[in-house]
């Protein structure tokens, strides 16, 4: 499997590795995608939840934004 690369600058020798993620390195990665879909859907459900709750009130954006102001 290959997984990420990570990159290595040593600024005192200028010297560049790149090399696989290890074991642990990986591991986080994989957690943080996880927390990164976790997100991305929960902001997704909110924003049809919101979209179908202004369509079954009838109102736009500006009119929400009219009423809270």
């Amino acid at each position: 499997m290959n997984r990420p690369m990570i990159r290595v600058h040593d600024c005192l020798t200028d010297e560049v590795i790149d090399r696989e993620m290890n074991d642990t390195e990986f591991a986080l990665y994989e957690e943080q995608e996880a927390a990164n879909l976790a997100i991305e859907t929960e902001t997704t459900e909110k924003a049809v939840a919101r979209a179908a709750l202004l369509e079954r009130l009838n109102i736009t954006e500006e009119e929400v934004k009219l009423l809270l102001s």
